[in-house]
C-alpha cells in the first residue's frame, strides 16, 4: 500500500466500515484527492443521490491494487489521480434511471447535456439499470498536476453527456487528447478498460464480483 502525505479532502471524515473485499480509495492511496460528485449537488442530477452518507469513495479491494499501481505510474510523471466515483449502491443506480424518466427535471441541462435530449439518455447509454460499479468493478477519475492540484484539461466536465465525452472524439485540441492518453494508458497498463462513451470511466480487467450487485451505503 502507498503511504504518502494524508488527502486533506477526505481528513477527519467518519467513516462507519465497509463489507469484506471493499476499501476506501484514500486509504490505499492517501496522496490522491477525492470530489464525490454524487454525495453533493456538483452532479448533473443537482442534488445528493441515494446511497451516498458521506463524501468518499469506495472501491473493491482488486480495483484499489489497481489503482495504486495507476497512481504509482501517474506519480512518476507529476500526477495524482483525483477520483469522482467508484463503488456505486444499487439504489443510486435507481435514482438515476428515475431521474431520467423525468423529463421535466432539467436544471442541470445546460452545464451536462447541453446538446442531448434527456429522453435519449437510455439509447445513448449514458443511463443503465445496471452498473459495474455496482460490482466494485469501476472508477471514474481524472488527474491532476501534483503542485498546483489543477484538474488536466480533459476537453470535457466529468459527465458530460455528449459525444465530446466519447474516447474518440472530435474538436479536441492535441493537449486535451494528450492529457486523455496519459490517464488511459496508467490505467490500462494497471488492469483496466476503458469505456468508449466516458473518457473519466475504467473497467476492472477482472472484476472479483461480476454477477453481484451491491446495494450497501457509501458512508
Amino acid at each position: 500500500m502507498e503511504r504518502t502525505a494524508r488527502n486533506a479532502s477526505t481528513f477527519g471524515i467518519p467513516k462507519a466500515g465497509l463489507p469484506d473485499g471493499f476499501v476506501y480509495i484514500d486509504e490505499w492511496i492517501e496522496d490522491c484527492i477525492v470530489d464525490a460528485k454524487y454525495w453533493g449537488t456538483d452532479n448533473l442530477v443537482g442534488c445528493g443521490i441515494d446511497g451516498y452518507e458521506r463524501p468518499l469513495v469506495v472501491t473493491s479491494r482488486e480495483a484499489a491494487e489497481c489503482c495504486v499501481r495507476a497512481a504509482g505510474l501517474l506519480r512518476e510523471q507529476g500526477y495524482r489521480m483525483k477520483f469522482y466515483d467508484a463503488y456505486r449502491p444499487q439504489r443510486a443506480v435507481d435514482h438515476f434511471r428515475r431521474w431520467a424518466a423525468d423529463t421535466d427535471d432539467i436544471r442541470r441541462k445546460p452545464i451536462h447535456y447541453p446538446r442531448v435530449d434527456k429522453k435519449d439518455f437510455f439509447e445513448l447509454r449514458y443511463i443503465a439499470e445496471r452498473s459495474g460499479h455496482s460490482r466494485g468493478g469501476a472508477v471514474d477519475l481524472t488527474i491532476v498536476d501534483a503542485q498546483t492540484h489543477q484538474e488536466l484539461d480533459m476537453g470535457s466536465i466529468f459527465d458530460f453527456m455528449d459525444s465530446r465525452s466519447h474516447i474518440i472524439a472530435e474538436g479536441l485540441t492535441d493537449r486535451q487528447e494528450a492529457n486523455r492518453s496519459i490517464l488511459r494508458t496508467a490505467m490500462i497498463l494497471s488492469g483496466f478498460t476503458v469505456f468508449e462513451y466516458e473518457w473519466w470511466h475504467f473497467n476492472l480487467e477482472k472484476e472479483p464480483y461480476p454477477e453481484t450487485y451491491f446495494d450497501f451505503p457509501v458512508r
